[in-house]
């Protein structure tokens, strides 16, 4: 297997935490969405969306979407489990996990990819010649606040996102966190359940990865 991989991105690094939590070691090709090398004939012949991260199996076949790339490795490497063990904690783990998404990372990376000037050019993942509009800075700006109002509430009931043991929706979380502290949007002083999880879950030797 291969799997092709952006240091700087949070997506991939959500499918590097998953993979050292399973202690599974992959080798990984970098490809730089910084410099655009995502959008470059060599890797859009991987990955014709140029999105990272995606997963080159032994056959060929190949598995891009960073859940669906977990869900793989879930799978073939079922221990320790991250995605749930019955049909309950299983929805619960992906619900948790989509909030994480939608609420954490759509608005981190709109805060960032509008803001950021190498961007400019490519306001939307994956394109060229899509400006950036600085107004939907602000709007990820705001977003990111909700997100961590939701996130802090959440953990004054639990110790983990999706419950009371460590899963995907807690590498998701660490990932958007990292991303947004990185884009100047850290933890809230006030947010002491926030700040007791993230100095937990990084603590972890995957957070490293």
């Amino acid at each position: 297997m291969k799997l092709y991989d952006c240091q700087m991105a949070p997506n991939p690094r959500r499918v590097r935490v998953f993979l050292a939590e399973k202690g599974v070691d992959i080798p990984k090709t970098e490809v730089s969405i910084i410099e655009g090398e995502n959008l470059k004939p060599e890797y859009l012949a991987v990955n014709p969306r140029g999105l990272l991260p995606t997963l080159e199996l032994d056959d060929g076949n190949r598995i891009d979407e960073t859940i669906a790339i977990c869900r793989y490795i879930e799978e073939t490497q079922p221990e320790p489990n991250l995605m749930g063990r019955d049909a309950l904690e299983k929805a619960q783990i992906e619900s948790w996990q989509r909030h994480m998404e939608f609420d954490g990372l759509n608005p981190t990376g709109e805060m960032f990819r509008n803001s950021f000037d190498p961007f400019k050019n490519r306001g939307l993942p994956g394109l060229e010649n899509v400006q950036a509009i600085p107004e939907l800075a602000a709007r990820g700006k705001a977003g990111v606040e909700r997100f961590y109002e939701r996130l802090e509430q959440r953990l004054s009931q639990s110790t983990y996102i999706a419950g009371e043991r460590y899963t995907v929706a807690d590498i998701t979380a660490l990932c958007v966190v990292d991303f947004a502290s990185f884009a100047k949007m850290g933890i809230p002083e006030a947010n002491t359940n926030t700040k007791r999880w993230h100095a937990d879950v990084s603590s972890r030797p995957s957070a490293k990865a």
